[in-house]
């Protein structure tokens, strides 16, 4: 029998880590700069471990392999081959990341043979006057850009965004960005570790050595195109499901609660993750009776097959992020067709 999944604590330890993200999940402080809680991954190498129920301490990626289409869903599990398709964080920036970029599909593909990378953020807590960087606030040139790398300006021509809980930006493949220090967020992304570092402020890494920059695949993956706002607006209603991002790659709700709320996703023919951002909540599946506590700064994959259930907050109020696919858009379906054509040539 299926039921929701949680998973043992899978930290990143980083140069620009902080100290904020093993309290949040209820750990002990060990004074690691802890940047990354990858909360619910397949990817190789850092994959997550099932810490309840029958498949307790087995791999996620073992259990999806075992049951693909009521995991994941029909759909998702014939057109991802099989894979889990998203990768979702915790990230902590105690200090600034470094200004990077992700190459789209086509690019990742040619060049490493794995997905792009497309990603949202959602800002949990915010120091005063904490900014981070996404996109160009004005038209560059690809020479522009090589010299600006050259010289460390590369920061005076990106577009710096002082932010707020709450406030969301989405990252499409090839849109410079960085986060930087002060910021916690939420972090969903499609299922890929291909970063391309523009440039690191000149710092050394965790071992002393300076950190690899890829300048050169970064030029070939940037979008140099200009928006008048890369702020994602939403409605923010209390007792709803609120769409935050319909992407090609995954769709994003943020749901504020106060009393027990159904949701019945099986239409979606999708995994649901769901991120607890604040407050407690337990989730109850309606079809078997099955129950999880979902404490805050945790998260849980809630199979295709049983994406009807309740969420009812512990105490008080429940804060909830929800990353799934829409399956309902035909056109997603064509392109990762032609994704996975390339691939499997």
């Amino acid at each position: 029998m299926l039921y929701p999944l949680l998973f043992e604590p899978n930290l990143h330890t980083v140069v620009w880590g902080g100290q904020r993200l093993r309290p949040y999940k209820g750990l002990v402080p060990d004074g690691q700069p802890v940047g990354e809680s990858w909360e619910v991954s397949a990817v190789p190498g850092s994959t997550s471990v099932i810490s309840n129920g029958a498949y307790s301490g087995q791999p996620l990626s073992d259990v999806i392999a075992l049951h693909p289409e009521e995991v994941l869903g029909r759909s998702v599990a014939r057109r991802f081959g099989g894979q889990l398709p998203l990768l979702v964080k915790f990230i902590d920036a105690e200090k600034d990341l470094s200004i990077q970029v992700h190459p789209d599909d086509t690019m990742a593909q040619r060049m490493h043979g794995k997905w792009g990378k497309s990603e949202m953020w959602y800002i949990i807590d915010a120091e005063p006057g904490s900014y981070l960087y996404a996109g160009f606030k004005s038209p560059i040139s690809p020479y522009e850009y090589k010299k600006r790398v050259e010289d460390g300006s590369i920061t005076d021509v990106l577009a710096r965004h002082e932010v707020h809980p709450g406030d969301v930006f989405y990252l499409p493949a090839g849109r410079v960005h960085a986060i930087c220090g002060g910021i916690l967020l939420a972090e969903v992304q499609q299922s890929s570790d291909v970063t391309y570092r523009i440039f690191d402020y000149n710092r050394p890494g965790l071992d002393g050595r300076p950190r690899e920059l890829h300048t050169e695949l970064a030029a070939q993956a940037i979008d140099y195109h200009v928006e008048d706002d890369y702020r994602t607006c939403y409605q923010n209603d209390e007792n709803r499901a609120n769409p935050v991002i319909a992407s090609p790659y995954f769709n994003v709700r943020v749901t504020q609660l106060d009393s027990p709320f159904h949701r019945n996703l099986l239409k979606y023919d999708s995994f649901i993750i769901t991120m607890c951002i604040k407050g407690d909540c337990r989730i109850r599946v309606r079809s078997t009776g099955s129950e999880i506590l979902l404490r805050e700064g945790h998260s849980c994959l809630i199979p295709a097959k049983i994406a009807d259930y309740d969420v009812i907050p512990v105490r008080g109020q429940s804060r909830v992020l929800d990353a799934f696919i829409d399956n309902k858009d035909r056109s997603l379906g064509s392109m990762i067709t032609r994704f996975l054509h390339i691939t499997d040539k």
